[in-house]
């Protein structure tokens, strides 16, 4: 996102921050202190319209087949009116906001109860406690990296639902798509809202919250650099690593199955994704240690850009193939 930084801002605004044990002047981490004209606008776009963005892909695979143009053309030549496209789309249900309230926690419970033991039998994993990099203020943080065994754990328990326990069907995600859409875009606008508002009254750390005056800007870009929760609930690594892409292959399986299901068989197409995907998510977990370097932790503040990002943009659009 387009943003000019601004190293002569107010000094009640900077946070007196130490990067990599060397003082940097404010303005010069995270995001911007001010806003552009074309960043507000872009932020305005955004937040308007990429939840429709997601609607529109995922609708027209439901009711076209994937074909993309198809229900713009349907309006237009008045084979279709909105009203009957969203008149054909499932809405959330109490199963749906059952099984994704039961999928968050149980992602939240893997990611602060279950310290890390695949450190200690795998080689060259690194995992475990680990610390970020230096903050702005000076502050390193630590992290407790388990996403490999999340991921995991969560898979061993869908094979074994598959071939054993019969808990439920594999095609469970499938069939609840739309309806767990709806679920997914409550939890990101509610941890992202959340957010906004911990960055004003309760910031884990004052000193590297940014406020830029401009409500829309904060609220999609974030205010604070690290927000937490207790000791090791961080927002940042839980949001972007759990549980979108822990879902990520969840999701592809669901669709083979299903595939499966109605054809009797899984196509050389959905067995390439499947593999291509997973190779991508596993090496995303064996390298979590690393990811506690990239700019997503070191650059970025939480708000709606990451929290409904993760839970809605990353999950629905990243699984289209």
């Amino acid at each position: 996102m387009a943003a000019k930084s601004q190293p002569n801002a107010p000094k009640t605004k900077s946070p007196g921050s130490v990067t990599n044990g060397r003082a940097v002047s404010q303005g010069q981490w995270g995001r911007a202190w001010e806003v552009d004209w074309f960043s507000l606008a872009s932020v305005i776009f955004l937040l308007l319209f990429a939840p429709f963005i997601v609607y529109y892909f995922i609708m027209a695979c439901d009711q076209y087949s994937c074909a993309l143009t198809a229900p713009v053309v349907d309006i237009a030549t008045g084979h279709a009116r909105l009203s009957d496209i969203w008149a054909r789309t499932p809405p959330m249900t109490k199963k749906a906001a059952q099984l994704y309230a039961l999928w968050v926690a149980f992602q939240v419970l893997l990611y602060t109860r279950l310290p890390d033991f695949c450190h200690k039998f795998l080689p060259g994993y690194v995992g475990g406690v680990q610390e970020g990099a230096v903050t702005p203020a000076g502050v390193i943080n630590k992290y407790e990296i388990n996403g490999l065994q999340a991921w995991l754990i969560t898979h061993l328990l869908w094979f074994a639902n598959s071939h054993l326990l019969s808990w439920f069907s594999p095609t469970i995600i499938f069939d609840n798509w739309i309806p767990l859409l709806w679920c997914a875009n409550i939890l990101g606008y509610t941890v992202s809202t959340f957010a906004m508002i911990k960055g004003y009254f309760f910031p884990t750390s004052a000193k590297e919250c940014k406020f830029t005056g401009n409500f829309f800007y904060n609220y999609m870009m974030g205010i604070e650099f690290n927000p937490r929760i207790g000791k090791w609930f961080d927002f940042k690594l839980f949001f972007n690593g759990r549980p979108g892409i822990v879902a990520w292959t969840l999701i592809n399986l669901s669709f083979a199955a299903k595939q499966q299901e109605l054809y009797g068989q899984v196509t050389n197409s959905m067995v390439l994704v499947n593999v291509l995907q997973a190779i991508y998510v596993l090496d995303f977990f064996w390298n979590e240690a690393w990811y506690l370097k990239t700019m997503d932790i070191c650059h970025d503040h939480f708000g709606w850009y990451l929290g409904w990002g993760d839970c809605v943009w990353l999950p629905y659009l990243y699984t289209l193939q």
